[in-house]
């Protein structure tokens, strides 16, 4: 594992079959009485949100815990940034303050690298999501859920698997994320969305276009769903909402023509009645909440992968047989 995780797209096939292997040790103690790991004693997590966030905080802080580090959340609201603080002095700040990694959210894209790389601290930093530009650890356990869905084993990667993803492209940093890392773990991913929603330059990106969802859903394994990001709107994509769920929306008919096998995808929140409706939403195919759990396992394995070094990290104690010499 590299110091940073910015971008889905530094991720080699390895890195992020690591991290998902990884991830599943980490699942395994979601369910016992105890969930605590010793492995991150001692060592400081800084959230450093400066857009809103519910799934995202909440899981990085409950992985940062569950591995026994000592966390701070710091939220842009209430704090020196409302005064005009730049990034640069609060960075400073966590540095005095001895941060080990920080986990940072920023409207602006770009924000996490300028932070890994400024040498404004000496920790290492984590991408929760930066303006339009990629969210890292949401594509890694949307790849977790999918592998968990449908190859069912570890050290195996996504390869020949058909992934959809529908909506707002334009706008999203998890499309970006997940077009960079599904590629890398082999999978073929085609984007749906109107023309105007989906941005300038995606011919050099690896993966298909359609602006037809009824044409890809039968050959897909699994559909991802996106939420039409208004607060990032600047003016009118598509005629009414009306017109974008009739066209784009996942309703109970469209999910039938899809395989048997294939799953329902939403990294939230949802905005039902819009790309999804409430039957396509709570039916047993859908996965968003099982990605929520999977969230925190995966942010689990990356602050272990980027504190913890290369030690296991669930140790079992090993019992051997006494040698001959140790019988004498």
């Amino acid at each position: 594992m590299k110091r940073h995780l910015i971008s889905a797209a530094d991720l080699t096939r390895d890195d992020a079959v690591l991290i998902l292997d990884t991830a599943e040790e980490m699942a395994r103690f979601a369910d016992r009485p105890i969930k605590k790991l010793p492995t991150l004693r001692g060592r400081t997590v800084v959230n450093l949100f400066f857009e809103d966030s519910t799934r995202t905080r909440i899981s990085f802080e409950a992985a940062a815990k569950r591995l026994s580090a000592d966390v701070i959340n710091f939220s842009a609201k209430g704090s020196s940034v409302s005064k005009g603080e730049s990034l640069k002095d609060t960075a400073l700040t966590l540095e005095a303050m001895g941060a080990d990694a920080v986990v940072i959210r920023h409207g602006d894209s770009g924000a996490p690298h300028r932070l890994a790389t400024s040498g404004w601290i000496g920790g290492s930093v984590v991408n929760a999501g930066d303006g339009t530009h990629e969210h890292p650890t949401q594509a890694l356990l949307d790849a977790f859920t999918m592998r968990r869905r449908l190859v069912g084993r570890e050290g195996a990667d996504l390869a020949g698997r058909r992934i959809t993803v529908v909506g707002d492209i334009l706008h999203s940093r998890v499309a970006r994320s997940n077009v960079h890392l599904l590629s890398t773990l082999g999978a073929q991913v085609t984007l749906v969305a109107p023309p105007t929603l989906v941005p300038v330059g995606v011919a050099a990106w690896p993966c298909e276009v359609s602006y037809d969802l009824d044409a890809v859903l039968a050959k897909s394994d699994a559909v991802m769903m996106l939420r039409v990001q208004r607060e990032r709107m600047n003016a009118a994509f598509f005629p009414t909402e009306r017109e974008y769920a009739r066209r784009y929306g996942l309703h109970g008919e469209r999910m039938a023509r899809m395989p048997e096998h294939a799953v329902v995808m939403h990294p939230g929140p949802m905005n039902r009645g819009m790309e999804i409706t409430a039957e396509v939403a709570d039916s047993p195919r859908c996965t968003a909440v099982e990605q929520v759990a999977n969230g925190v396992s995966i942010r689990m394995a990356v602050l272990y992968l980027l504190l913890g070094g290369a030690e296991p990290a669930v140790t079992t104690a090993r019992t051997e047989a006494p040698t001959s010499q140790e019988n004498d």
